[in-house]
């Protein structure tokens, strides 16, 4: 392997307490294939060693919020607890990101709050939507100005019940397509509603390579020449809010989406990711595979998207670097 000090940005950890919670309210999983059974943070090492993974920033699936309010305050507390024990426990491996109560913007704020100054963690994991209300819905104003404050980092994940994943007489799992356009109608929504040009130091990564986004971008900046288009929400123009983003390899280590990637933004701004346990270990074994064997990458950009560019985006990590 080329690196194998990889930063994997894209890494889930299940709270048991979350997940038994979830199973008595009677929520059945509906993220596609169910999680990889017995996740633990010695389980997560070891999988992480044999692929060349040094560190890991985690997320908490599914989404807390289920349609009771307080049940989902709860759930949101609960996970970031359990995220803070694994960092301080695995401080050398993991690093977390804070799940937070929306649509409930209120209590997403204080949950924010506590995350970043008593857990002290490192970001902030948004779903794409919470019911009918995407990212960029004016109701989160409050959540949004307190994560520019902040400058925060934001992963940007797809919704485990997408709006119109359901649509009659067809069984095609919603992991397949349906997320990733779930995170494209939030990328859309954040670009066309200016919360992308109002809160400019909030720094996204957006998963599965941006799902629909690299391939769709010039089809929304030809939106611009319409009389409707609100030019004061995006002044700079569309792909000027795009390229910025930041694109993680979650599902999305083929040569057609490297070469996608490579020509719309700067390599500095895409990420290793593996959506580990929400995948099977072969399958992130493949994604280190296909990043090691890709033609279209050279070793600077493996090494620039395996670790630098998240050492680049978390400055914590590199004292942990130092360290090691």
């Amino acid at each position: 392997m080329s690196n194998a000090q990889r930063i994997d940005v894209h890494h889930h950890l299940l709270p048991p307490q979350f997940l038994a919670d979830l199973k008595r309210r009677g929520v059945h999983w509906t993220g596609g294939s169910p999680p990889a059974p017995g996740w633990t943070p010695e389980v997560g090492i070891e999988m992480m060693q044999r692929n060349g993974i040094a560190f890991a920033m985690t997320s908490v699936v599914p989404q807390v919020d289920w349609g009771d309010q307080a049940a989902a305050a709860a759930c949101a507390r609960m996970s970031n607890e359990y995220s803070a024990r694994v960092v301080h426990d695995y401080p050398e491996h993991f690093g977390a990101l804070a799940t937070l109560p929306l649509p409930y913007a209120g209590d997403a704020a204080r949950e924010l709050e506590y995350a970043y100054d008593t857990l002290k963690m490192d970001g902030v994991v948004l779903f794409a939507s919470q019911g009918n209300q995407y990212l960029g819905d004016p109701s989160y104003t409050e959540v949004f100005q307190e994560l520019e404050r902040r400058k925060a980092v934001v992963l940007i994940h797809p919704n485990t019940v997408p709006p119109g994943s359901i649509v009659p007489k067809i069984s095609v799992p919603w992991g397949f397509v349906d997320f990733p356009m779930d995170t494209s109608r939030a990328v859309a929504n954040l670009l066309m509603t200016g919360t992308l040009e109002r809160y400019p130091s909030i720094r996204y990564i957006v998963s599965h390579a941006g799902g629909a986004v690299p391939y769709l971008a010039l089809r929304i900046a030809f939106g611009e020449n319409l009389a409707s288009w609100p030019h004061e929400n995006a002044p700079k123009g569309v792909l000027h809010y795009l390229k910025n983003l930041y694109y993680d390899t979650a599902l999305s280590t083929s040569e057609q989406v490297f070469a996608a990637l490579k020509e719309f933004v700067p390599m500095s701004h895409v990420l290793f990711g593996s959506d580990y346990p929400m995948v099977p270990e072969k399958v992130a074994t493949l994604e280190t595979q296909m990043i090691e064997s890709s033609k279209v990458l050279d070793d600077r950009t493996r090494r620039m998207i395996d670790r630098d560019n998240a050492l680049a985006l978390f400055p914590r990590l590199n004292r942990i670097a130092a360290a090691a």
